[in-house]
């Protein structure tokens, strides 16, 4: 790991990689405003959007490689029973079937374009759909998991977070973590929904795995959904 890596504190190692990805999305906001106010900027914003995913998943990856010895909450076994993985993909499963049935105006935020990798070819947007379906499903969960329950959840109680065991409960920290988490998705009250679910899964097993198995569970589900519906608006 490069100095400057190691030099981090405990708290910025769960949020960077975080912040990287929101980076992105910024970038990506910012270039859909710019598209529809400069005329002749569509081939560029087109590009924009077919390539940020799979370029903010490497950079994610790269920052999670490099910090992973750091994550005290990830050396553990990643499956600890078969009831715990049962538990995690029932919960995962489950967040899916309501988050595709939550899509109502009043509780979206924004329009919902998608994404849809074969708008450019089938060999090229079948690569795009795998880093996309892989993206989603392995990355995703692990970033979200280690900022929202390993560090905000425990950070809204004690600032030195790593006294306060994973899976400690206070209301106030749960009511903050499951409000934020829902306001980072468009579908704000699926997100809230989808935040309790993965939380109330940390108390229960006081473990970060178990979250991450569930919250990769839910969107595999959702990135086979859009595959086999061509909905893409919930990419």
């Amino acid at each position: 790991m490069s100095t400057s890596m190691g030099n981090l504190s405990p708290s910025w190692i769960r949020i960077l990689p975080f912040a990287a990805y929101l980076g992105f999305l910024g970038l990506m906001s910012g270039v859909e405003w710019a598209g529809a106010r400069f005329p002749g900027a569509e081939t560029w914003v087109q590009a924009v959007t077919l390539w940020h995913y799979p370029i903010k998943t490497a950079v994610v990856i790269a920052l999670l490689v490099l910090l992973w010895p750091r994550y005290d909450e990830l050396q553990g076994p990643v499956v600890k029973s078969s009831h715990e993985l049962g538990l995690s993909a029932a919960i995962g499963v489950a967040v899916y079937l309501a988050w595709v049935r939550m899509d109502w105006p009043w509780a979206m935020q924004g329009t919902a374009i998608g994404y849809n990798p074969f708008q450019n070819g089938v060999v090229l947007g079948t690569g795009l759909a795998a880093v996309r379906l892989l993206g989603a499903s392995l990355v995703v969960p692990v970033m979200e998991e280690i900022f929202w329950r390993s560090f905000l959840l425990r950070y809204l109680i004690n600032p030195r977070f790593e006294v306060v065991p994973l899976g400690t409960f206070t209301p106030a920290s749960l009511a903050v973590t499951v409000v934020l988490f829902g306001l980072e998705h468009q579908l704000w009250l699926a997100g809230m929904m989808a935040g309790l679910a993965y939380s109330v899964l940390c108390y229960r097993t006081r473990r970060l795995w178990p979250c991450i198995v569930a919250h990769g569970v839910t969107n595999l589900c959702l990135g086979i959904h859009v595959l086999v519906t061509g909905e893409w608006h919930w990419w």
